[in-house]
């Protein structure tokens, strides 16, 4: 493996997404611990039949927050990052609907 390769690689995507390639790279792999935690989260929620909605919330931020910061600092951003984080809007929007009219009728 040469990592002249990888080096000029990885500092070259600061130049092409107008990033801190360090910076991008440090909440990349930093998210990964979190991301673990989220969906372990996910499933005993799901196996103990609780709400799922948070977990999987969190395990999407933590999978696209590198990509977060790009869309604050960068520019170039891949297209099927914009839909990601569109569906965890739209999965935030449904899932607090949902609450609130259980709530509701509950009440």
């Amino acid at each position: 493996m040469d990592w002249h390769i990888i080096r000029h690689w990885f500092l070259g995507l600061g130049d092409r997404y107008g990033v801190n390639p360090f910076i991008f790279g440090s909440i990349y792999v930093g998210a990964i611990p979190f991301f673990t935690l989220s969906v372990g989260w996910l499933v005993r929620n799901v196996r103990r039949k609780k709400s799922a909605a948070l977990p999987a919330l969190s395990a999407s931020f933590f999978f696209v927050s590198a990509y977060l910061y790009l869309l604050v600092a960068g520019r170039n951003i891949p297209f099927w990052v914009y839909g990601v984080i569109a569906g965890m809007i739209a999965f935030g929007i449904y899932s607090t609907a949902k609450k609130i009219r259980a709530q509701v009728k509950g009440a």
